[in-house]
């Protein structure tokens, strides 16, 4: 039988490092978006008052993922299996559903990171001008390409390493630059720890650029709504990670060992991922300090907003302002960041993919085919994002750069639904999930607490933005996908039923 690592036991915060590993890629795929872009957008918009949402929401994601991750490390099954045992509709009609979602809206999320970082090689290039724009959408279609070939020598392994990488570094880099910026260390603590009512500048209603006219149109409810789905990650993002869990063989999610755990040492291993859930939001947060100061004492008095057609031009400001030799590093903290963030977006997909088919037909697990099946998934999942760029490129070529790019008007209704409204249906299922496991392996009272604390807010944030995001239409384009899951989960049920001419 297996013995736990030394650094699972030991009482030495510096021994748990060894345990971060699946977490840092969680951290990187919300860096790059989340905290270096929307972070400091928020920043500038509400101060340090935004810190306290955003602790809210790493607490509410930390109860989600490390719930699905203790579930996987206990028993051995992900939450996509488990939700085929519904006791409620069509057998597996959930996994399904969220499978098919995730074929569908993972490939945006590829495109809106790869146009970031188009928009940023076009800046850097002076090549923003050209083409109405539109050369956004070009260098970012090069950019997923060559992340593409990246992804398909990857896997796992690879993935790991290069996130730790990229996080520690980054991690690192920030920590020097706000220790040098000097900001009001008891406001800035007081931002996290004090709710406050947030509201709009002044000025934000009055100034007549289009891609600020953009963010005044939306209710601050709308915009906060953007936070919540990408502040700390998406729910395909936790789905992911409780699969990794088998790659790291953490207690049953590598596989029941010869002789079996006892309850005692399972639960021992439930500090797996305790450990590496709570670096990688801690990760998060402290990104999150240093670009709200961004935001706050830079962006916000001269009135810059990150967003459509400037995502990571203003945020250079934070190593200039020291010294404008140190444009160079923070250019390479950006590729860094957000290459992490593209490349383990893409990487999710053949993760979800393999999973669902896993909650559909267990036997998939050992089906022969799984590297082909990952190809195919990346494949699909690139070819799709690079179909949704080249749309964006036609549109922006036929607006003219009298127009904002419109990449968050893309983003919105997806993120609604990856990073709000599904979060709110994973917090609300691991207490069901949990009740599956011998009583002596439940979860505590307080994350259960925690857990229907989520999903109350997740699913009430979600459904209010979808009512301000588009009325009635949304509610009924929800609703209409719901019930397209349930009747599609019920024809796949009823072909599997049928006898295969192998069976006979």
């Amino acid at each position: 039988m297996p013995s736990l690592p030394p650094a699972l036991v030991s009482r030495n915060p510096l021994q748990w490092l060894r345990i971060f590993g699946p977490g840092a890629i969680i951290a990187s795929l919300t860096i790059g978006t989340g905290e270096l872009i929307f972070s400091s957008r928020g920043g500038a918009l509400f101060g340090y008052s935004i810190l306290f949402p955003f602790l809210v929401i790493c607490l509410l994601k930390w109860t989600l993922a490390y719930s699905a991750a203790r579930h996987m490390v206990l028993c051995g099954v992900h939450p996509l299996q488990r939700w085929a045992e519904l006791p409620l509709g069509p057998r597996g009609w959930l996994s399904m559903l969220f499978t098919a979602l995730g074929v569908a809206c993972i490939p945006v999320w590829v495109s809106f990171h790869a146009s970031v970082l188009g928009d940023f090689f076009a800046t850097l290039t002076h090549t923003k001008g050209f083409l109405g724009g539109a050369t956004i959408h070009l260098w970012g279609a090069g950019v997923l390409v060559a992340t593409l070939a990246l992804s398909l020598v990857g896997g796992y392994a690879a993935l790991e390493k290069t996130q730790l990488a990229i996080v520690g570094l980054m991690l690192a880099a920030v920590a020097i630059t706000l220790a040098i910026f000097g900001p009001d260390w008891r406001e800035l603590l007081g931002g996290f720890f004090v709710p406050r009512r947030l509201a709009y500048p002044d000025w934000l209603a009055a100034d007549s650029r289009p891609a600020v006219q953009q963010i005044a149109a939306n209710p601050v409810w709308v915009e906060l709504s953007l936070y919540v789905g990408v502040i700390g990650g998406s729910s395909y993002d936790y789905l992911a990670y409780a699969a990794y869990l088998r790659d790291k063989g953490w207690g049953r999610a590598g596989g029941e060992p010869a002789g079996g755990f006892t309850a005692d040492e399972l639960r021992r291993w439930t500090r797996a991922p305790l450990i590496d859930c709570t670096l990688s939001f801690a990760v998060v947060l402290a990104f999150s300090a240093v670009f709200v100061t961004a935001g706050k004492l830079i962006l916000g008095p001269q009135r810059q907003l990150p967003g459509d057609g400037a995502f990571l031009e203003h945020q250079a400001q934070l190593v200039t302002a020291i010294h404008p030799w140190l444009y160079p590093l923070y250019a390479v903290g950006v590729f860094l960041a957000m290459i992490g963030t593209l490349y383990g977006t893409l990487e999710i997909m053949p993760t979800i993919v393999s999973e669902g088919l896993r909650a559909v037909r267990p036997a998939t697990r050992r089906a022969p085919g799984a590297a082909r099946l990952r190809k195919f998934a990346v494949l699909w999942c690139a070819g799709a994002a690079l179909a949704v760029l080249g749309v964006s490129f036609a549109y922006q070529l036929r607006a003219g750069a009298s127009r904002p790019p419109g990449l968050t008007a893309v983003l919105a209704p997806v993120n609604l639904f990856t990073g709000v409204f599904g979060c709110g249906l994973i917090c609300l299922l691991n207490p069901w999930m949990d009740r599956r496991l011998p009583r002596q392996l439940r979860m505590p009272a307080a994350l259960v607490v925690l857990n229907l604390l989520g999903a109350a807010a997740f699913v009430l944030v979600g459904l209010r933005a979808y009512w301000e995001y588009a009325r009635w239409t949304a509610l009924g384009v929800l609703l209409i996908t719901l019930a397209a899951g349930l009747a599609f989960s019920w024809a796949v049920n009823r072909r599997l039923a049928e006898p295969s001419p192998i069976d006979g």
